[in-house]
């Protein structure tokens, strides 16, 4: 694993500014949304409703109404599970979580149950686990998990090409910042001490610990079956 000292770009805060949608426009997509759920026809696919919510809470979200966002999230995310559309579950684990309510850290852990067991979209899972990485103490172990497993499912899932590349290179900052906040590590050959003492070269040994993350962020508040799905897997 190649330790990389600096930090990925990100997008000038003045341009992610200048991005924001008014007000005015939010809230008319809002209505919008509303409206075509009131009116969806009658033997409709269950799955179109969801989806409108999930564009309902997105919208939401930006216009701060957080409470609001959370329940038209939360109706999709049982909607999506129903029909075994994981990624589109991931992205209201996402909604969820970012609606900062009571549950919303098991809803982070549901998301990335699900998003490291089902082929879902690498960039979404990667996205879920940097929310860890983001939320633990410096010292924690569990953001060292978070950073393995994101760079891991990249490797395993992501096609060749830039976005692959990419990926990759994100995933490696992730671990580079984890091990600098956690073990003062500057160099390639403090980075690859770290590296091993932790363990995060063996799958066999790093994903069982995500499992401690995830039923950390959990507690007793699933939504679905984790077992019922687990024994429904082609690889145990």
């Amino acid at each position: 694993m190649k330790y990389l000292r600096e930090d990925p770009s990100v997008m000038d805060a003045d341009d992610a500014d200048d991005r924001k949608e008014p007000t005015h426009l939010l809230e008319m997509q809002v209505e919008d949304l509303r409206r075509e759920l009131i009116e969806l026809p009658a033997g409709f696919e269950p799955t179109r409703r969801a989806d409108l919510l999930l564009q309902l809470g997105r919208t939401l979200l930006r216009l701060e109404k957080t409470s609001d966002a959370w329940d038209a999230a939360r109706e999709a995310f049982d909607i999506y599970t129903a029909a075994q559309k994981w990624e589109e579950a991931v992205q209201c684990c996402d909604v969820l979580f970012a609606s900062d309510q009571p549950q919303s850290l098991a809803a982070l852990g549901q998301g990335i149950w699900l998003a490291v067991t089902f082929p879902v979209d690498p960039e979404l899972t990667v996205a879920m686990l940097q929310h860890v990485i983001d939320e633990t103490p410096p010292d924690s172990q569990g953001a060292a998990v978070a950073a393995i497993v994101a760079h891991y499912v990249v490797d395993l899932r992501a096609p060749d090409g830039k976005e692959r590349e990419n990926l990759l290179f994100y995933t490696n900052q992730m671990l580079a910042t984890v091990a600098r906040r956690q073990g003062d590590v500057h160099d390639q050959a403090a980075f690859d001490q770290w590296f091993k003492r932790l363990e995060l070269n063996d799958p066999a040994r790093f994903l069982p610990r995500l499992r401690n993350v995830v039923d950390v962020l959990v507690q007793s508040d699933w939504w679905i079956d984790r077992d019922a799905l687990t024994a429904r897997l082609p690889v145990q």
